[in-house]
């Protein structure tokens, strides 16, 4: 909070500590300049904007991209990956799958309002062949060859912030660099202290308020597309770091498999919204301006994390 005061507490500094002499201007500072929301009456509904889209504005997941997640209790957690933005986190997490490394593993912390982490924990599970030991720092990718599309309000964060690829991404164009943002729901690699980068057997969701502060300083390899109420509606637990105190709190899974290894009539097929579409653009206008019975004033701004990137399964 004292950085978001320190701007108007320095500007009354500098007016009280001596105003330009009367008539004399000044030019404005750019440093001291304010963005001010700018509401969209009468907007488009985000949600009609989604059921309307045509066909050429979704794309659909790579199976081999899709990850599955079948609990002993019943239910599955889906997980689209993002390999071109951490290709060799998510090399491994093919490897993990395709081995069945996580056959035998659980989600054993949920801690309040931030992750549900999931893996062997301290179990001596040996790596799977093929698997990188010390992944390379993939925390951001060359901003070159990613089409970005804009969000187009200011963020905390990062200079600049918009979709590309249908994710959410920060990015510098001074420095030529972009990366995942850690919104609801996206799954990144535990790791130990730097310069560990975690090989992706240990995973997290966020299923809390965005922590973006994580952002550059842990790898994100993907994102739930379904299930995520098995994950955010747990018990919390009880232990530092929300930890459960004992293995019968865990949840075990039962198996984990990519959906491509996966017989094609049973798997599970999806596609996301476009975020170079025009539809998306109406969308993120929509979600930016919400309006109808409820809503009396636009807001005029959205967050890069209030943009959820609609997901569907694939119609038959």
């Amino acid at each position: 909070m004292r950085h978001l005061l320190l701007p108007a507490t320095m500007a009354l500094i500098a007016g009280c500590a001596g105003a330009p002499p009367q008539g004399e201007e000044v030019e404005p500072s750019a440093r001291y300049a304010f963005w001010r929301p700018a509401p969209v009456v009468e907007a488009p509904d985000p949600a009609k904007v989604v059921e309307e889209a045509p066909a050429e504005a979704w794309r659909a997941i790579d199976p081999q991209n899709l990850l599955v997640v079948e609990l002993k209790e019943g239910g599955r957690v889906l997980i689209e990956l993002a390999p071109d933005f951490a290709p060799v986190h998510v090399a491994n997490v093919r490897a993990f799958a395709r081995n069945g490394w996580w056959n035998n593993a659980a989600v054993y912390r949920v801690q309040d309002n931030y992750v549900a982490q999931w893996g062997n924990g301290d179990a001596e599970v040996p790596l799977p062949a093929g698997v990188v030991r010390r992944p390379p720092h993939e925390y951001h990718r060359a901003l070159e060859g990613l089409a970005v599309r804009p969000l187009g309000y200011p963020d905390s964060y990062a200079p600049m912030v918009g979709h590309a690829q249908s994710w959410p991404v920060g990015y510098d164009p001074e420095e030529g660099r972009a990366w995942l943002t850690h919104c609801y729901a996206m799954v990144g690699v535990g790791r130990d202290l730097a310069p560990d980068t975690g090989t992706g057997g240990e995973l997290y969701a966020i299923i809390g308020h965005a922590p973006r502060h994580l952002d550059l300083n842990i790898a994100l390899i993907g994102r739930v597309i379904e299930g995520i109420g098995l994950l955010s509606a747990r018990p919390r637990g009880t232990e530092a770091l929300g930890f459960y105190k004992e293995a019968k709190d865990h949840v075990p899974f039962a198996r984990v498999r990519l959906a491509s290894d996966i017989p094609e009539g049973e798997r599970p097929s999806y596609e996301v919204l476009r975020s170079d579409s025009e539809a998306f653009s109406r969308y993120v206008t929509g979600r930016a301006n919400r309006g109808g019975d409820f809503f009396k004033r636009p807001a005029g701004g959205v967050d890069v994390c209030n943009v959820p990137v609609p997901v569907r399964k694939r119609p038959a």
